[in-house]
C-alpha cells in the first residue's frame, strides 16, 4: 500500500494540494474529505457517454445497454430534450475516446455528466441566437446542438491553440448543413458585448477557472505554483466576461454562467458582484435542477437560489461544477 501511495503523491502536485487543502476545508467544511479523496484518485473518475445525434450509434447504444449502463436526464424532466441522450456507467469505466477522421462523423464524447447541467439548464429552443463565448474544447456546444437546432450558434475561443481544438471538435461531430449555421471567432471575449450588442436570446459563458481536476496533477510545480499565485486574478476576467456578456444578451435572454472549480471567489462571489452591481440582470432559481437530480449529483449550499455546485462524491465522481443562471430584463 505504501507503495502505491508514494506513486500517487508523485503525480499530485502538493503545492496545488496544499492550496485547495487550505481553501476548501474552509469553503467545504466536512464534505472537503470525500471531495479531496475523489479528486486526487483519477481511478474513481466517472466519464458519461453523449451519443452523437448526427451519427447516430444505434450497435453502441445496446452494448452499453447489454453493460448496464443507464440513461442520464432521459425523460426526467420537461428541460431535458428526448434527442440528448446520455449514457453512465455505475462504475469508472471509460470507453476509448475515438480518432478525428476528416470526413466522419463521430458516434461519441466522453465528458465530465455535471458539464451537461448548464447547458440543460440553457432551455435552447430551436431558432435561437447562441453565444458560447469560451467554448473551446467544444464539448457544451455540441451538448447545445443535441438539444435543438439554435437558428445561429456563435462560438468563441481567445486562445488560438484552443480554438483549433474547437473547430477540430465541431468537424467531427456536426454534419455539413448544420456547420453553416455556426459562426467560429477568435475575440477577447470581453470584447464581444461591444462586437455584438443585444444579439442573442442565451449565452452561456464556461469561464477559464481554476480547474481542480487537472491543476492538482500539474507535473511542472513551478508553473503550478505561478499558476496558484495568478488566482486571485481570475474574478476579475470573469467579471468582465460576463459584463461583456450581459451587453451581447438581449432584453429578456437568458444567460448561464459555469465553472469547474470549487472556489467561491470564482462562483458564488462573482455572481453576487454581478447582480449587486447590473439593475438589468436578476437571479433565476435553479434549485428545481438539483431536487431533479439529487439522485445523480451531489450538490454542495451555495446560499444562492440561481446558483448550483456539484461537488464529487463516493460513486457520483461528477464536477467540480458551478452554475449559475440570470436573466436580463
Amino acid at each position: 500500500k505504501a507503495k502505491s501511495e508514494g506513486k500517487l503523491a508523485k503525480q499530485i502536485c502538493k503545492v496545488v494540494l496544499d492550496h485547495f487543502e487550505k481553501q476548501y476545508s474552509k469553503e467545504l467544511g466536512e464534505a472537503w474529505n470525500t471531495v479531496r479523496d475523489i479528486l486526487t484518485s483519477p481511478s474513481c473518475w466517472q466519464y458519461a457517454v453523449l451519443l452523437n445525434q448526427f451519427n447516430y450509434p444505434f450497435k453502441l447504444e445496446q452494448d452499453l445497454q447489454s453493460k448496464g449502463y443507464r440513461t442520464l436526464f432521459q425523460g426526467s424532466s420537461p428541460s431535458c430534450p428526448k434527442s440528448m441522450k446520455c449514457y453512465l456507467s455505475r462504475t469508472p469505466d471509460r470507453l476509448p475516446s475515438e480518432r478525428h477522421q476528416v470526413g466522419n462523423l463521430k458516434k461519441y464524447y466522453l465528458l465530465n455528466a455535471a458539464s451537461l447541467l448548464p447547458v440543460l439548464a440553457l432551455e435552447l429552443r430551436d431558432g435561437e441566437k447562441v453565444l458560447d463565448l469560451c467554448a473551446a474544447p467544444g464539448g457544451k456546444s455540441i451538448a447545445l446542438l443535441q438539444c435543438a437546432f439554435p437558428g445561429y450558434l456563435h462560438c468563441n475561443e481567445y486562445d488560438s491553440q484552443r480554438l483549433r481544438w474547437l473547430r477540430q471538435t465541431l468537424e467531427s461531430f456536426i454534419p455539413q448543413p448544420l456547420i453553416n449555421v455556426i459562426q467560429v471567432s477568435e475575440l477577447d471575449g470581453r470584447q464581444m458585448g461591444d462586437a455584438q450588442p443585444e444579439t442573442f436570446d442565451k449565452v452561456l459563458v464556461d469561464a477559464p477557472c481554476s480547474n481542480d481536476r487537472s491543476w492538482l496533477f500539474s507535473s511542472d510545480s513551478q508553473k503550478a505554483a505561478s499558476r496558484i499565485n495568478q488566482r486571485k486574478n481570475l474574478p476579475l476576467l470573469q467579471l468582465e466576461l460576463l459584463r461583456s456578456a450581459i451587453k451581447a444578451l438581449r432584453p429578456g435572454g437568458l444567460l448561464l454562467y459555469s465553472t469547474c472549480t470549487l472556489s467561491k471567489a470564482e462562483n458564488q462571489d462573482v455572481i453576487s458582484e454581478i447582480l449587486n452591481s447590473h439593475d438589468n440582470i436578476r437571479p433565476v432559481d435553479i434549485n428545481g435542477i438539483a431536487r431533479t437530480w439529487s439522485q445523480e449529483f451531489t450538490f454542495a449550499p451555495t446560499g444562492q437560489e440561481c446558483g448550483l455546485l456539484v461537488i464529487p462524491d463516493k460513486g457520483k465522481a461528477w464536477g467540480p461544477m458551478y452554475v449559475a443562471k440570470l436573466k436580463k430584463s
